[in-house]
């Protein structure tokens, strides 16, 4: 006989190796009737231990209740007092076909976040309907959210038939809606079935109360969802925990999320894309271990090589790795007070990794609430939204759909947990192929420069209209550097796209690649202790910010907020003139906007102070922001 255990209640069962499992979450609004359904399943499947149920009617009958089959869940005084469930309970029980983890999520409108977080555990759901009250807004909105979470599987029990005489009729209007409203989101019913869970009808058999019906019963509509494959069936991820030099060998640590491994196998290590093979799979106290090991089971493996592995890194068969990327697409749910808006810095984590990023875009947000999805500028606290993810450092990542262990991410602001979600999408990288590209670091260390330079590397990052000044106070400010010992380097955007840059135009796509080229050759100047001064207009707040996200510390912003008019009479290049004739399309200042910055360190107006003020303004903003020193002793605070 199974076991009752507290979870605050929870019958537990061991789940044989032979025998299928699959996780179903019940939703459906609040006094819909989950609780008795489950307590009926218990009971009915033969999963409660014995003397469970005489002991909760002795109980009821010395507290003058009447016996109800929700007493068996509702086990907690507080949820009992409140007479609603609050939080998500996994109940295992077993058919006679698979074992079954019920999630039981709460009903009550301000609990959805419970709902959601039990909801993308399950492979499929029940979704429980009063047949007396119908179909309420809480009923569809649970059915949205399903949909939004990619639960596909969806069988609806229209409960308490009792209450409306087991009549046909309402039975079917009540399925002809839901059924409606299911389709319309892309989710079409496995079944719909009507039941009585207080008295029994149609749980596990079909009654003469609902002779009417031919369908399946709840426990064999559970039978016809399909479990989702085991962990051990998906393609091998292995996030790297940590990595331990003992004796003479190098273990690479961690938790084997999905796959098998055995020694011999040829592996990739991503994002970087690194190719080895396994030398042995190491444990305490006997080692080395001769057969393989699966998902679910930590593991210490040494290869055959010396490579650079870090924390974070996932480990994949060759042919079969994640994407390294640099750009997600995430369905997400909000937890946070604050709204999450685009441009937003915030922190990922996937697996064992993480990286700072930024909300490049908000595609949609959906408040559950008022089952409204919108194009938003925003995900307000409890909504669910579409984002696009810019990644400060190439990680590793599967799609949701493809690996749901290495699909899912967090997301914090400043050090708390803000939401998370489930990765829609990878874009950018490349999967890995069979060469081992290692890169080379320079001889010199950055402090060894910094001494010399009395500086820090950084980029300098000079943003404004055409004609506002960047390129005159730019090689101005790389004078002044190199006259005092620094090493400057200008990287001009008019000049880099006569070379570097020259097989770019100017569409949206091409702005956006010249500014990431500028700034992945201008961190590789910081990292390397140089001050690389980017001159360049850079109109779009969102390029901006991938700027600053991939030179992270090292990135100053720098707006040269000249006014619009005056730009235009100094007119340089003769750009404004010819945007005026008609003869430049695309010129930022006519006809395309510029998006000025917001929070930059420093912002210059040109008209009305001097190159030279405005250069001593900027080692002024450099100094304070410990890019220049003037003493030795100040270095290590600032490397």
């Amino acid at each position: 006989m199974n076991m009752l255990v507290a979870n605050p209640l929870a019958v537990a069962t061991t789940p044989t190796s032979h025998r299928p499992l699959i996780r179903i979450v019940i939703v459906g609004h609040v006094d819909h009737g989950k609780s008795t359904l489950i307590g009926r399943l218990l009971h009915e499947t033969g999963s409660l231990p014995e003397g469970k149920l005489d002991t909760l009617k002795a109980v009821s009958e010395r507290r003058g209740m009447p016996f109800e089959w929700s007493f068996l869940l509702d086990s907690l005084q507080t949820e009992r007092d409140q007479g609603i469930t609050i939080d998500t309970t996994q109940i295992n029980f077993r058919t006679e076909a698979r074992d079954v983890v019920l999630i039981d999520a709460p009903g009550h409108a301000e609990f959805l976040r419970n709902m959601i977080t039990g909801a993308s555990q399950a492979d499929g759901a029940l979704l429980m309907i009063d047949a007396y009250e119908g179909v309420r807004d809480q009923t569809r909105r649970h059915g949205y959210l399903l949909h939004l979470l990619g639960v596909k599987q969806v069988a609806v029990i229209v409960n308490k038939m009792d209450r409306v005489g087991y009549d046909q009729a309402r039975f079917a209007e009540i399925s002809n809606e839901i059924s409606a409203h299911l389709e319309s989101l892309g989710v079409t019913p496995t079944a719909i079935v009507p039941i009585s869970a207080r008295e029994g009808d149609g749980v596990t058999q079909r009654t003469a109360n609902i002779g009417w019906y031919q369908g399946p019963t709840v426990v064999e509509a559970i039978d016809r969802l399909t479990p989702a494959r085991a962990p051990e069936q998906l393609a091998l991820r292995l996030p790297v925990q940590a990595i331990y030099k003992f004796d003479d060998r190098r273990i690479v640590a961690g938790r084997i999320e999905s796959g098998k491994l055995d020694a011999g196998d040829e592996i990739v290590i991503m994002p970087a894309g690194k190719i080895a093979r396994i030398r042995s799979i190491e444990s305490w106290p006997v080692t080395p271990i001769a057969d393989n090991r699966g998902a679910g089971r930590s593991v210490g493996i040494t290869l055959d090589r010396e490579l650079f592995i870090e924390r974070g890194d996932i480990i994949g068969h060759v042919g079969a790795a994640p994407r390294d990327t640099r750009r997600l697409r995430a369905r997400i749910f909000w937890l946070h007070d604050a709204p999450l808006t685009a441009g937003a810095s915030i922190l990922v984590r996937l697996g064992t990794k993480e990286s700072r990023a930024v909300v490049v875009a908000i595609e949609k947000a959906v408040d559950p609430g008022e089952l409204s999805s919108v194009e938003s500028k925003a995900i307000g606290r409890n909504h669910v939204g579409e984002i696009d993810i810019s990644l400060a450092q190439p990680l590793a990542a599967d799609t949701y759909t493809d690996n749901p262990r290495t699909g899912r991410l967090v997301i914090e602001v400043n050090g708390r947990i803000a939401g998370g979600g489930l990765v829609l999408s990878v874009d950018a990288g490349q999967r890995a192929v069979p060469v081992d590209i290692v890169p080379v670091e320079s001889a010199l260390r950055p402090e060894e420069r910094a001494a010399r330079y009395r500086h820090n590397g950084a980029v300098l990052w000079f943003t404004g209209l055409p004609g506002a000044g960047k390129s005159t106070l730019a090689r101005a400010l790389e004078r002044r550097l190199f006259q005092n010992g620094g090493s400057p380097v200008l990287l001009d955007g008019d000049t880099l796209r006569a070379g570097l840059n020259g097989d770019l135009g100017f569409s949206a796509k091409d702005r956006s690649e010249n500014i990431r080229r500028l700034a992945e050759v201008g961190t590789h100047l910081a990292r390397n202790g140089h001050i690389a001064i980017v001159a360049a207009v850079s109109p779009s707040v969102e390029d901006r910010a991938a700027a600053r996200r991939i030179a992270d510390a090292a990135f100053r912003e720098i707006y040269i907020a000249t006014p619009a008019e005056v730009c235009e009479s100094r007119d340089p290049k003769g750009h404004y003139a010819k945007a005026r004739a008609g003869k430049l399309n695309g010129f930022t200042g006519i006809g395309n906007d510029y998006q000025a910055p917001t929070a930059s360190e420093l912002t210059i107006d040109t008209s009305s102070r001097s190159i030279a003020d405005a250069t001593d303004d900027i080692e002024r903003m450099l100094a304070e922001t410990g890019v220049l020193f003037s003493e030795l002793v100040d270095l290590a605070a600032h490397i």
